[in-house]
């Protein structure tokens, strides 16, 4: 559940809608699609850190150096740029449903801190409560919009059938790798050793945990789009691109069917965004803790990683927080500024490179002598995360050309 929160912001609500209502439910096949590779994907780094005691950077780290180099410089560009953005979609719904109250750029410095003072102060455990408690927010608002708007099931059913209208394909592809695809899912195998799971015993018990959160996702996917179909694509109503596209339905979900509704709907669209904003925080200061560690230590200090996890040691360190504050102080600035333009570019570009690297270094990983040989791949994992970097590959070139160069 925290994986799938995480994953599953305020900007992969809107693009979900968007595709339902240009396309109605045609394009329900690919969202379907796109909840199996993330299951694979998830499934695949939660296996490495149970199969070989190790942490995801402590693979990327024995593919040679370019990957800490690389990682380097995206950690620390991307939190930056990243901050701001998550700040500002918690900030959104707020505004929305207190209008006479602070502005947007205040409400947006308030969530910043009420997260970085959470995660400072809590262990994973009350971590994973809390997030747990937004997701059924998030799950209750928009199943119960999308039962509202009233499906049309035997077009959703054919829906299932693939088809690709004229201009559906880059739609087609961002559904199946857009939604819960983020850094996150390099995240999952350090909250599978946060939770306590540690050693190949507990792999039936992560691969059963992983279904059930890409499920839950899956469910999210069907009723946006659900949404999107009914409520805008008969109406031909647009909504703007990003996450005021959200506030846009709002909007329309309060002249269809009253206030109420529209409330409802903005304190989902809040759950949804600080639950990935909470994520964030939590899971790559992770990251970036293991990151610090494997380039401060030896070899032989290595194993420790896990220990730290575990035992909630990790959350505790300076590391941790220390990209904390990253996380939450110098984004401050960017929302006061318009973004620097060339770090909109690096952080785009980094951004489109993430998943690629995940999938294919999941590949490499999970398919040489690094991982015990009962626990690598099979010929069904290696089509999923083969499939999967292909698909990531062709995302990330045309995302890096869509850029404003």
């Amino acid at each position: 559940m925290v994986v799938a929160a995480t994953g599953v912001g305020a900007g992969d609500l809107v693009a979900t809608l968007i595709a339902g209502s240009k396309f109605g439910y045609t394009l329900l096949w690919a969202a379907v699609i796109g909840c199996l590779v993330k299951i694979s994907l998830a499934e695949a780094a939660g296996r490495w850190h149970l199969a070989t005691g190790r942490t995801m950077f402590e693979g990327w780290r024995s593919l040679g150096s370019w990957t800490t180099v690389y990682f380097a410089i995206y950690v620390v560009i991307w939190g930056f740029v990243y901050g701001a953005t998550a700040m500002s979609s918690s900030a959104l719904p707020i505004v929305a449903l207190f209008p006479d109250g602070p502005g947007l750029k205040t409400w947006a410095v308030i969530t910043g801190l009420v997260g970085l003072v959470f995660v400072w102060f809590n262990h994973y455990a009350v971590f994973e409560k809390v997030m747990t408690a937004l997701v059924g927010v998030m799950f209750v608002v928009v199943v119960y919009v999308a039962v509202r708007v009233g499906p049309d099931v035997p077009a959703a059913l054919a829906g299932l059938v693939p088809v690709l209208p004229d201009g559906s394909l880059l739609y087609t592809l961002g559904l199946i790798g857009g939604v819960g695809g983020t850094i996150t899912m390099a995240a999952y195998g350090y909250w599978v050793n946060a939770k306590g799971w540690t050693g190949p015993g507990w792999m039936k018990v992560m691969r059963l945990d992983n279904r059930v959160a890409y499920i839950t996702t899956g469910i999210f996917v069907v009723a946006m789009l659900i949404v999107g179909a009914e409520l805008l694509h008969s109406a031909q109503i647009a909504l703007n691109q990003g996450d005021r596209g959200l506030l846009d339905l709002g909007d329309v979900l309060a002249a269809r069917f009253g206030a109420f509704t529209a409330k409802l709907f903005l304190i989902g669209f809040f759950a949804a965004s600080f639950s990935s904003l909470i994520g964030v925080w939590h899971g790559v200061s992770l990251l970036f803790t293991d990151f610090v560690r494997h380039v401060r230590r030896t070899r032989a200090d290595e194993r420790g990683a896990v220990a730290e996890l575990a035992t909630g040691a990790a959350e505790k360190s300076l590391p941790f927080r220390g990209y904390l504050l990253w996380l939450t102080f110098p984004p401050i600035s960017l929302l006061f500024l318009d973004q620097p333009f060339g770090l909109v570019i690096a952080y785009g570009v980094l951004g489109a490179f993430f998943m690629p690297f995940l999938a294919l270094t999941l590949l490499w990983l999970l398919n040489s002598g690094r991982t015990p040989r009962e626990w690598r791949n099979g010929w069904l994992s290696n089509g999923m995360l083969t499939s999967a970097g292909l698909l990531f590959v062709v995302l990330c070139v045309q995302q890096v050309r869509e850029l404003p160069w």
